[in-house]
């Protein structure tokens, strides 16, 4: 538990916390939430809080916040650690709590992680929100839905808030250089290239952003007359990444994503997991890969291994719970996989040519026999008439014919010869079989 002092030294803090905005003006990005006329910023105005879960990646403003909701409601405001806080503490802050509402002074419960409590912890909140002895604000990087109890979660709303953009963090890495609570007394020479490759670096971590500018200014070189001078090597060296050989929104992100995507197909793993290393250790967004991998599960394998498509599926759900650095694993493990897959573009071949004969034929009725027929009109009509039901037949297969009568014999699907698709293949040459001699 942390209760916010007047006798703090923010000279000791880092840079992260002394740049932290103190009024919702400051704040950078979350406009959806905060900007004119919206849900969060009329809330705080109205002077009328609900308790609230704020759940979003890190470093994009949860703390913030709840801290400035702190300020504008002139509340007390209390954090919480779900890692070091127990029932015990938690019902002693409650108590302290109830006798402040008495007095008319409102307290602001912070709980960040609040998803690493378990449901007894959890449970210990329920009578005072209940009571509105306390305003519970709870700040999760994981899906609310699955993490926090039903009972609290239904007495909370939930705001979800966004991954900032390389733009919003490099306003905020500006302004810590301009800042007097930054390094505004200092005369500090760093080129805008160099203040993207920091923000771009960031991976939309506002903290982690000025983290990584407080050590760079901390080893720039100072020159004679006492300005802090950041050079290419030091902002390399410092984030221990080549971030400025690979922009994400450039040429050569295009570049290498189409490496890795060729790699794979190629069946070479080890040029595959050495173009997704390139792209991640400069900072690449993993669920943009790993979507890219899904993607290639059914462009590049498709129907000759069914389960290319659960692993990359299962690969960004990993992502998306973990992120990095410890996910890296998991997309090596995919990419690695769908490099070994055998291969077939059959299933996005057929839906390229379906595709064709759409854009031409809009118009192409729907033959009468498939159609439904809910009204005695449409049966009248003829809708449905010589509808064959597939599973009233011996072999579970009829000569109904779905095409429409100006593309019947069309065909798009052409099965490949690898992995599961030979067996494919065979079954529909034997339905192409059946289908002939009835």
């Amino acid at each position: 538990m942390e209760q916010s002092s007047l006798f703090e030294n923010k000279g000791n803090e880092p840079l992260a916390s002394r740049m932290r905005p103190t009024k919702l003006d400051e704040v950078v990005g979350q406009t959806h939430l905060i900007g004119e006329n919206k849900i969060l910023r009329k809330i705080i105005e109205s002077d009328n809080v609900p308790s609230m879960i704020f759940w979003g990646p890190p470093g994009v403003g949860k703390t913030t916040l709840a801290r400035i909701i702190a300020n504008e409601t002139k509340s007390e405001f209390i954090t919480f650690s779900a890692v070091t806080s127990g029932i015990k503490e938690i019902k002693k802050v409650m108590e302290d709590a109830e006798a402040n509402r008495k007095m008319g002074i409102r307290t602001i419960v912070f709980v960040d992680e609040i998803h690493r409590f378990n449901k007894a912890q959890q449970d210990a909140f329920l009578p005072y929100v209940e009571k509105g002895s306390i305003v519970l604000i709870g700040a999760t990087t994981e899906n609310p839905s699955f993490e926090i109890n039903n009972a609290l979660l239904s007495r909370c709303r939930v705001f979800v808030l966004k991954e900032l953009s390389s733009d919003d963090i490099l306003v905020l890495l500006k302004r810590a250089i301009h800042d007097e609570r930054g390094f505004g007394k200092e005369k500090i020479d760093i080129s805008e290239e160099n203040l993207k490759a920091i923000a771009d670096f960031a991976n939309g971590d506002a903290r982690s952003a000025l983290t990584s500018l407080d050590m760079i200014i901390t080893n720039g070189e100072i020159e004679e007359d006492g300005t802090i001078k950041v050079t290419d090597e030091i902002i390399e060296n410092c984030l221990s990444k080549k971030t400025l050989l690979y922009d994400k929104n450039g040429e050569e992100h295009y570049n290498i994503i189409s490496a890795l995507h060729k790699s794979m197909r190629n069946s070479d793993p080890d040029a595959a997991v050495y173009w997704l290393a390139r792209m991640l250790e400069a900072g690449e967004d993993p669920l943009y890969v790993a979507r890219r991998i899904v993607r290639f599960a059914s462009e590049d394998i498709g129907l000759a291994d069914t389960n290319a498509l659960n692993v990359a599926i299962n690969v960004y759900q990993a992502c998306h719970f973990i992120g990095m650095p410890e996910c890296n694993v998991y997309l090596a493990e995919a990419v690695i996989y769908m490099s070994l897959a055998p291969k077939s573009n059959a299933c996005d071949v057929a839906y390229m040519l379906a595709s064709s004969d759409a854009k031409k034929m809009l118009d192409e009725p729907v033959p009468l026999v498939i159609r439904n027929a809910p009204t005695k009109l449409m049966k009248d009509l003829g809708y449905g008439k010589g509808y064959q039901y597939a599973h009233d037949t011996k072999d579970k297969l009829t000569n109904m014919e779905c095409l429409p009568e100006s593309l019947i014999g069309r065909t798009y699907y052409h099965p490949g010869t690898q992995g599961n698709e030979v067996r494919f293949k065979q079954r529909l040459e034997q339905i192409k079989e059946w289908k002939k001699t009835h």
